[in-house]
């Protein structure tokens, strides 16, 4: 029972930084689909398309 503490610790500071990091990967997806739709309205497209 002695390293209780830590070990609970230990699991919800994992779970605050996978938590940061999936909101961070969101947040960035999202601005990156709209700088996309932002190139593509002005007339810019996606080499992707092209063939």
């Amino acid at each position: 029972m002695t390293h209780t503490f830590f070990i609970v610790f230990s699991y919800a500071l994992t779970a605050l930084v996978i938590a940061g990091l999936t909101l961070r990967a969101v947040i960035d997806h999202r601005a990156q689909v709209r700088a996309l739709a932002e190139l593509e309205s002005r007339g810019v497209g996606r080499r992707s398309r092209r063939g």
